[in-house]
């Protein structure tokens, strides 16, 4: 009896056409294969990034990798020297009261690698200044500026400090932006002044932290 009912499972199988619409999730191997404004993404059906669609929770992503907070995905390395970016981040992930983040360090300083004045308030920040850029996302349009974030490190030091420019995660590579390349999308960038009050050692650069609204 159960070799009845393998040979019937596998004959069914035989004959499910190849090109069967899949849903989220489903398994395919072409567009065609995928039902809706669903895209195959790594052998499954999800929303496709350029479209916008929200259909599946997945946000494009394999089964072995979780899907990014708020389907934002993080940007991966950006090269001045290419001037080409394949994605650009609008978005960032999700403020909460404890938004997981990369601080890194900025000269908001005249001359300083921040290039032109802080957006905020079209002015330079001396390095003893507390003060942060946000990346796209975070910075929403301008509605940060002038407010206070708490920054807190994994050493269990926190400081606050005052919004004054966007780390832009859509343009790089000009002297507006200092010709770095556009921010990751999950980005802090702080001044010495905050890298010293929470006892961090500035030569590394970029450090986890947590962050959320003072």
């Amino acid at each position: 009896m159960e070799k009845i009912l393998l040979l019937v499972c596998v004959s069914f199988l035989l004959t499910v056409p190849s090109n069967a619409i899949s849903s989220c999730n489903g398994p395919c191997k072409t567009l065609n294969d995928c039902d809706g404004q669903l895209i195959c993404i790594n052998g499954k059906c999800n929303d496709d990034p350029d479209v916008g669609t929200h259909i599946c929770k997945g946000g494009g992503t394999t089964p072995s990798t979780p899907p990014p907070s708020g389907n934002c995905p993080l940007s991966g390395e950006r090269s001045c020297k290419e001037k080409s970016f394949p994605t650009k981040y609008k978005c960032s992930p999700p403020v909460t009261s404890s938004t997981k983040a990369q601080l890194t360090l900025n000269d908001f300083s005249e001359g300083g690698e921040g290039g032109d004045p802080s957006e905020c308030d079209e002015k330079y920040h001396a390095k003893s200044e507390r003060v942060v850029a946000l990346s796209t996302g975070w910075f929403d349009g301008r509605s940060r500026c002038g407010k206070m974030i708490k920054i807190t490190a994994s050493n269990g030091r926190s400081v606050t400090a005052k919004v004054v420019d966007e780390c832009d995660t859509l343009h790089g590579c000009d002297r507006e932006h200092g010709f770095l390349p556009p921010c990751e999308n999950n980005i802090v960038d702080g001044s010495d002044a905050v890298w010293e009050a929470l006892g961090l050692n500035k030569d590394l650069g970029i450090v986890p932290v947590t962050w959320s609204m003072a």
